[in-house]
């Protein structure tokens, strides 16, 4: 079965989509540790990012990158944290989140963000592209 993310990727669940390439996808997180948290995903379905080829893995750190420069314009914080955990989708992924502090790294505090919010972000973002 495909993953959540693989699901986004073809069309099936909605995203607030950031960009894409041949070989990656990004995508605001639905449920942010702070306004503009972004996911980075290659397009490949591999469980640990660590197993991506040599070509795959960088492509998505130049693809996560990218989208962290437009981020830091697009959000007013200190600087774009990355993580990478992979416990919660069986898909390799790159968590892009801005920060203002340690605890907006913390994956337990969420922020709440209207559709209208998500959707002026991701537009916002995309105009840094």
């Amino acid at each position: 079965m495909n993953s959540i993310f693989t699901q986004i990727i073809k069309g099936e669940i909605p995203c607030y989509k950031i960009a894409e390439t041949d070989n990656c996808f990004a995508f605001l997180d639905i449920n942010p540790n702070s306004a503009g948290h972004t996911l980075c995903i290659p397009k490949k379905e591999i469980d640990l990012i660590f197993d991506l080829d040599d070509k795959d893995y960088q492509d998505l750190m130049n693809f996560s990158k990218k989208i962290s420069k437009a981020l830091k314009k697009a959000v007013d914080c200190e600087r774009i944290g990355i993580s990478v955990i992979g416990l919660e989708v069986p898909h390799a992924h790159v968590h892009l989140v801005p920060l203002n502090s340690m605890e907006d790294i913390n994956f337990k505090k969420k922020v709440k963000m209207s559709d209208k919010e998500f959707k002026d972000l991701a537009k916002s973002i995309k105009s840094y592209l």
